[in-house]
């Protein structure tokens, strides 16, 4: 079968299989978080009107309830109240929601992005070595979340402490739009945040780049955004999960090879979401400074997770991370699809 018409084929065959998921005349409801932001972009073009892949590919044997979300924290509070089944959401949040749940409630079935953050200080603020953050004032975007704990980790690994640790320099977790508020005013001299939040404080504040997460991380790649599914759900439904993650292996491929449709359908609905499209520079800007994957970069979060541990965010005992990624559905599409398996 050639390569052209398998990811069809397959894609016919797996909604016939969904139908199976029906028990009579009740239909399957699955309810998927993601953000308005382009760090989730397989799920800003995928829920689009002007594609709608995960609704072509369940068609009317389930129906998909898409959430939005604004923190993982959120997210993972639905997920354990049992409000949301999938979710595009940050490693740390993760992790957290992990280890809270004793290993019970997530697992991480795919990635969704590498890279897109940086920090970007105030103008006029001069920070070219480590020892010139001493006295600043510097913001993230959430105490623990996934930028707070590279910025602290940034710091304790470069010699210096916080305040609250009897150190020089001052953290203030607040809210992405905050945080660009607080930049206008002058009150913070830089943050480390997510894209586009990073162009934007460039191109509407006149920050300036000083660090690209990136080049922190071996072959510059590490994990912003994956999928995690409620372990529930996977242990009841396997083949939505395997039907939704060939349509986000197939979004991926397809974003990757037409990012100009791709970030205009992107935009299109942050618009539709936020009531505020980025701006053609700073959706330009952003979009060069991360990548679409479904390789959830495992090693990147294992040393993220022992970051946050040293950082005292784990609790006083090492957790075992040992069973959080389940990637054998992922794999199972990518050998269908004729694609490498991740590891």
């Amino acid at each position: 079968m050639s390569n052209t018409v398998k990811p069809l084929f397959l894609g016919l065959l797996f909604v016939f299989l969904g139908c199976s998921q029906r028990s009579g005349n009740q239909q399957v409801t699955i309810r998927i978080g993601y953000f308005p932001n382009i760090t989730h972009s397989q799920a800003l073009i995928g829920f689009s009107a002007e594609r709608g892949d995960f609704k072509k590919i369940f068609g009317d044997s389930v129906r998909i309830d898409p959430k939005i979300f604004n923190a993982g924290p959120s997210a993972i509070e639905a997920l354990f109240a049992g409000e949301l089944d999938l979710a595009y959401i940050g490693p740390n949040p993760s992790i957290n929601g992990y280890v809270k749940s004793r290993g019970e409630a997530l697992r991480i079935i795919a990635g969704a992005t590498s890279g897109g953050a940086v920090f970007v200080a105030r103008p006029g603020v001069a920070i070219k070595t480590p020892a010139d953050w001493s006295g600043k004032r510097v913001a993230s975007p959430q105490l623990g979340n996934t930028q707070d704990v590279a910025l602290r980790y940034y710091l304790v690994s470069n010699g210096l402490k916080t305040r609250e640790n009897g150190g020089t320099v001052t953290i203030i977790p607040t809210q992405n739009p905050d945080i660009l508020t607080l930049f206008h005013k002058g009150e913070i001299d830089g943050a480390w945040v997510p894209e586009p939040w990073g162009a934007r404080l460039v191109k509407e504040a006149g920050g300036t780049i000083i660090l690209d997460e990136k080049d922190l991380w071996p072959d510059r790649r590490f994990v912003t955004a994956n999928i995690i599914v409620s372990t529930k759900f996977l242990n009841q439904h396997p083949f939505l999960v395997k039907q939704f993650l060939l349509t986000h292996v197939q979004l991926t491929q397809w974003i990757n090879a037409h990012p100009s449709e791709a970030k205009s359908i992107a935009n299109a609905e942050i618009r539709r979401l936020t009531g505020k499209a980025l701006s053609a520079e700073v959706l330009e800007n952003a979009w060069l400074r991360f990548d679409c994957t479904y390789d959830p970069i495992p090693a990147s979060l294992f040393v993220s997770a022992d970051r946050a541990f040293v950082l005292g965010y784990l609790g006083d005992t090492k957790p075992d991370l040992s069973g959080i990624f389940d990637l054998r559905l992922l794999n199972e599409v990518l050998t269908e699809l004729n694609l490498p398996p991740v590891q």
